[in-house]
């Protein structure tokens, strides 16, 4: 009888637990009004999507669209910087409320965290000096390339093994903006990264670099959430629709491309 009672205690207990973690899921959004803010983790060394200004405050593409969405929902938003090859690990241990910062949506990203709705495309340049005669992928036999720890750009390259296997070496940076510096000094020959930072970095330092037609294939960037945070997804996507609808995810974008290019 004991031991029958007790299974049933066991029973009752796990069933409160999953119906515990259930809510919890779908009350995510009421935790962030709770707080009353929405903490986005991202490199502050990214731009145009988020970086620092000459005062040190950050600024760029993704930090626009998230103030405007934060405030669609709510709530205030606070910017924490933190080690992208870490990102994920902060996110999901409650660090941060949300990865913005120019996030591939990946298979492998997926396993572990939810997405917004894709909100730009992009694709894994292949950034290259102005006068170098790297013209395509198979140039880079015996070169030297860099790219940034933890992004989708080492994903995007190892996906092609038949290419990474004639790099003289794939070498990993903390941030674009190191490896852009050695690309410079030529103790790299060439960098994979966003399409959309590298030309960014190129209408900065014009007649610097140059962005080869060949790359490493098309993705799409979305907002990263925990595991299970469904209403405040629906939050966030709804906030996004909101800002294309209206008109002003195009400002945002004219402001720092030049053009519009936010997916509709």
């Amino acid at each position: 009888m004991k031991k029958n009672l007790f299974n049933i205690l066991v029973v009752v207990v796990l069933a409160l637990l999953l119906v515990g973690g259930n809510v919890m899921a779908e009350d995510s959004l009421a935790e962030i009004k709770e707080k009353g803010k929405m903490v986005v983790g991202l490199d502050d060394s990214f731009p145009p999507m988020g970086f620092r200004d000459e005062s040190g405050e950050i600024v760029g593409f993704d930090i626009d669209l998230a103030k405007e969405a934060a405030k669609r929902i709510g709530v205030d938003v606070e910017f924490k910087a933190v080690d992208w090859d870490g990102v994920i690990l902060s996110l999901k241990n409650g660090m941060i409320d949300v990865i913005w910062n120019g996030l591939t949506i990946t298979p492998e990203r997926e396993e572990s965290i939810d997405f917004s709705q894709p909100y730009l495309e992009n694709s894994q340049s292949i950034v290259v000096q102005a006068d170098s005669e790297i013209e395509t992928k198979s140039d880079l036999e015996d070169k030297i390339v860099g790219v940034q720890l933890g992004s989708s750009a080492v994903s995007a390259v190892e996906s092609e093994p038949e290419v990474l296997d004639t790099f003289q070496e794939l070498r990993k940076f903390s941030n674009n903006t190191e490896a852009l510096m050695d690309l410079q000094t030529g103790r790299i020959q060439a960098v994979v990264l966003d399409v959309i930072v590298g030309r960014y970095y190129i209408s900065q330092r014009p007649g610097q670099f140059k962005v080869l037609k060949d790359d490493f294939g098309g993705e799409k960037y979305g907002v990263g959430v925990r595991d299970g945070a469904d209403s405040f997804r629906k939050a966030l996507n709804n906030a996004l629709d909101e800002m294309i609808a209206d008109g002003t995810a195009a400002e945002i974008s004219e402001k720092w491309f030049g053009e519009d290019i936010v997916l509709k």
